[in-house]
């Protein structure tokens, strides 16, 4: 993407003609032309976007023309421009749009839509009672990624209220609509009575957790994915949480009101996926990119991301430390075909951080490079020092893997000379003890655990291979552990002609899925990764568009049982014990919702269940790579009590 260099010199000139005669260096316009080109070629966001011409040339050729599929130009300029860009967010139109800078997305919303916001939640939605309770009591919490700071996702029975001989028990007691969305992916949080969840309209809601009823709601810059953390913040509590477009934030946790909020990272295309992690007054925000995907555009300047890691007092959101995971990028030889090449880049932090206190590290899981040269920090487990942010120690699981999604569009100048398997570590690195031992378990998308020795800079103890792995294959989005066992879940979703789904524009929703492979939970015995048991993943029943037995999800789990969803929409409970079935419940339908906003369920994705004092709360619908869409959080108690 080239700029004229007779733009930026007329640009150089009205600057200089704004400047006061007493501050004029007799050399700005050329300088500052010659520092534009070089800025705005590598950063072509900073630039102001012409909505109708972004329209004319990216989504006129579909919507200006007549199609009973296709909204037409007309029905959209009565859409609100929010509305319209949470669709090219995180909506239908997102496989199209993520090529898009976000503020060429905001333009043309804004040039289609009305300023008009879309209808509140009805007064009947909120709470009766004015001030919630966020109480102090440890049982009474599930806050962040895990409700322990080792990111096992394990719940004790006195804190769950709930035995592995109740769970058949559990009956539907509530669900709550997102309007407007077509995802549901903001993995809930809970304090006291107060349950927190983002939206992919970035909207965060506080509800009580036992009736689904809202107290207030905080509007975010971008949509929110990341579990939120409430932490004590000398005066009360904080909400901490990042969105989809750079921004963290500390709100009120019992007003709602913003403390303050920070961008963690320049880089236009950083998005927070990962839950925050806190320690001594410090949290420790991970940072994952959309540039993988928006190097499908030929033209695009691939890659400059940079995996990171930014410590932030939680009293001011002051920076204390910020450690990348490669080093800066640089031009890489010539253009391809007029595209500029960058690298090294990659190595994003998609999930949470494990706090070790013990050591005094934070352990990070990466994902791949975008653009060569591979790095050694790359598909690892990197451990940062707590207080400096510097490298403790690295242990790289799979080398050489660079890949972005120009990998998959044909002849793409972005696609790298040798491309890498795309085996990123997207779940967070699991710290448990065994019989006095500590150790530091991992999974890969490769489908292959690891269980590394953080007193040995990460050795690798064991691995357990429990899935065929790929792009859109092996371990996820997270496992869980108790006091035996590690529980993996694997996506290995393929299609009906064999091939798996391709990270990029992929279709949202009504993929053609094989109904009968992928999935299967398997159980790994801590002391050495022997297989305890394996639950096969259960078929498509009927088979139908989107629908698959892909167990891509988060795992929890209660003593004596964890919890697993699916593609195919159900979330089920297993024995930890042999792996036999427990409890099963169907998501993928229309629910009558407490917020009076119609809701549906989808696909199981992404975040996975909280399980608090009797209740199971599970999130429904992901279309992302093909899976059903939805928009409900549904609630679960003992006999629906």
């Amino acid at each position: 993407m080239g700029l004229d260099q007779s733009v930026v010199v007329d640009f150089a000139n009205k600057l200089w003609s704004r400047t006061p005669k007493k501050v004029r260096p007799m050399k700005l316009p050329a300088l500052c032309a010659s520092v534009c080109v070089v800025l705005l070629n590598s950063c072509p966001f900073l630039l102001a976007q012409d909505g109708a011409a972004l329209y004319k040339q990216h989504c006129a050729a579909c919507h200006d023309q007549v199609s009973p599929r296709i909204p037409p130009r007309t029905a959209l300029q009565k859409m609100s421009a929010s509305r319209i860009l949470r669709t090219m967010d995180f909506g239908l139109m997102m496989s199209i749009a993520y090529p898009l800078h976000r503020n060429e997305r905001e333009a043309i919303a804004n040039f289609l839509g009305t300023g008009t916001e879309d209808v509140p939640f009805p007064p009947s939605a909120f709470c009766s009672e004015k001030e919630p309770s966020l109480s102090t009591r440890s049982s009474q919490s599930w806050t962040g990624w895990s409700p322990n700071f080792s990111n096992t996702r394990f719940q004790t029975t006195a804190a769950a209220h709930l035995t592995a001989a109740e769970v058949p028990n559990l009956k539907l007691k509530w669900a709550f609509g997102f309007p407007g969305d077509i995802i549901a992916f903001g993995a809930p949080t809970i304090r006291g009575e107060l349950l927190f969840i983002g939206s992919a309209r970035g909207t965060v809601h506080a509800m009580n957790a036992k009736t689904g009823c809202i107290y207030w709601t905080f509007q975010a810059n971008g949509p929110v994915r990341a579990a939120p953390l409430v932490v004590e913040d000398g005066t009360g509590y904080s909400l901490l949480f990042g969105d989809q477009v750079g921004w963290f934030y500390a709100i009120d946790g019992k007003t709602g009101k913003l403390i303050w909020r920070r961008r963690v990272d320049d880089h236009e295309s950083t998005r927070l996926t990962g839950s925050a992690a806190f320690e001594d007054g410090i949290v420790f925000v991970p940072a994952a990119s959309w540039e993988e995907t928006r190097a499908v555009a030929p033209d695009y300047p691939c890659c400059t991301f940079r995996g990171s890691v930014t410590a932030l007092r939680v009293s001011d959101g002051s920076q204390v430390w910020k450690s990348y995971l490669v080093d800066p990028p640089r031009k890489m030889g010539e253009p391809k075909r007029g595209t500029a090449a960058f690298g090294p880049s990659g190595a994003p932090v998609w999930s949470a951080p494990t706090v070790d206190r013990k050591r005094g590290v934070l352990y990070v899981t990466t994902g791949d490079n975008y653009s060569s040269p591979a790095t050694a920090t790359s598909d690892a487990v990197v451990a940062l020092r707590l207080k400096t942010g510097q490298i403790a120690w690295s242990k790289q699981a799979t080398s050489g893997d660079v890949f972005n999604a120009g990998c998959a569009a044909g002849d793409n100048p972005n696609c790298p000379e040798h491309v890498g398997p795309d085996f990123d570590f997207g779940a967070s690195a699991m710290l448990v003890t065994y019989q006095g031992r500590d150790l530091l378990i991992a999974g890969q998308k490769s489908g292959i655990v690891y269980a590394f020795d953080p007193d040995q800079n990460g050795k690798i103890l064991w691995q357990a291979r429990v899935g065929k792995g790929g792009t859109n294959g092996g371990v996820q989005w997270g496992m869980t552990s108790d006091e035996k066992n590690v529980y993996a879940a694997v996506s290995d979703k393929v299609t009906k002609h064999g091939s798996s789904v391709a990270v990029g524009p992929a279709a949202v929703g009504d993929a053609d899925f094989d109904p009968a492979l992928g999935g299967g939970l398997t159980a790994l015995r801590l002391i050495d990764g022997a297989k305890a048991w394996f639950a096969p993943s259960r078929p498509c029943t009927p088979p139908r568009p989107g629908c698959s037995p892909a167990q891509p999800g988060a795992l929890s789990c209660v003593p004596g049982a964890v919890f697993s969803g699916s593609m195919d929409g159900h979330i089920r409970a297993f024995s930890t014990e042999d792996g036999h079935l427990l409890w099963d419940f169907d998501t993928a339908h229309d629910f009558p919702t407490v917020n009076g906003i119609p809701a549906r369920g989808g696909s199981l994705d992404g975040a996975g269940p909280v399980i608090l004092d009797g209740m199971i709360y599970v999130n429904s619908g992901y279309p992302r790579f093909g899976g059903m869409p939805g928009n409900v959080l549904l609630a679960f108690s003992l006999d629906g009590r």
